[in-house]
């Protein structure tokens, strides 16, 4: 996230922009942002499997983290700083970052994990979160705990935790698609056990129940959407 203008505020203290570029790793819950005077966001989205491919440091140590790339980089980014403040178009700041971006590429693009990881991923998406860690390991041609680790340490977050995020995201895109569905149906349809386990995990993830979520935001998944 690159934040131009005033930095916003968080309601969760620790999760307060300290800097114009920040890393902002998987969440573990929500936060609010309290946006004060001028504004302006341009943010770059990975995929899941992504990230690892442009920082030579493990992923979970961004866990429910919002890091300074300053702290993150040796090299001075300065440059990028000032490239994107002076850019008078949004297609220059894309340049800029597409410039930078590219130059991390090829220090770890000779990872070895991404491929593997990445097959992980499209079998977590296609199943809509209802894949088992245990097949997930096999498939990997890793022991449980291996995978765990290396998962962890290539997305940012432990493979149960991502199923569940997979599993939410897949709730907001089905509603969408099906929006005559009662919440019954969607906990049927979407992998939960139940009703109750879907109002659980709505409510750590969004902070708000299914029938709060979706009385107040439109159903659009930024995952599957």
């Amino acid at each position: 996230m690159i934040y131009t203008g005033n930095l916003p505020v968080a309601s969760v203290a620790e999760k307060s922009m300290d800097a114009d570029i920040i890393v902002s790793g998987q969440q573990r819950g929500f936060y609010d942002l309290k946006i004060t005077r001028s504004f302006s966001l341009f943010s770059i989205t990975f995929q899941p499997f992504g990230m690892m491919m442009f920082f030579d440091i493990p992923l979970s140590e961004f866990y429910d983290r919002n890091v300074p790339l300053q702290f993150i980089l040796k090299d001075n980014i300065s440059w990028l700083e000032d490239a994107i403040s002076e850019a008078v178009s949004f297609q220059e700041k894309v340049e800029s970052i597409e410039k930078f971006l590219t130059q991390r590429l090829s220090k770890g693009s000779d990872k070895y994990e991404f491929k593997r990881i990445k097959s992980c991923i499209d079998i977590i998406n296609t199943s809509k979160g209802r894949s088992d860690i245990k097949t997930l390991a096999s498939h990997a041609c890793l022991s449980r705990k291996q995978f765990e680790r290396i998962f962890s340490e290539s997305i940012g977050a432990t493979p149960r935790q991502f199923l569940k995020i997979v599993r939410f995201q897949n709730a907001i895109n089905h509603k969408a698609h099906y929006p005559d569905d009662n919440l019954t149906s969607l906990a049927y349809n979407c992998g939960f056990y139940d009703q109750a386990h879907m109002n659980n995990e709505f409510k750590k993830i969004s902070g708000l129940t299914p029938r709060e979520f979706f009385n107040e935001c439109e159903p659009v998944s930024d995952y599957f959407g």
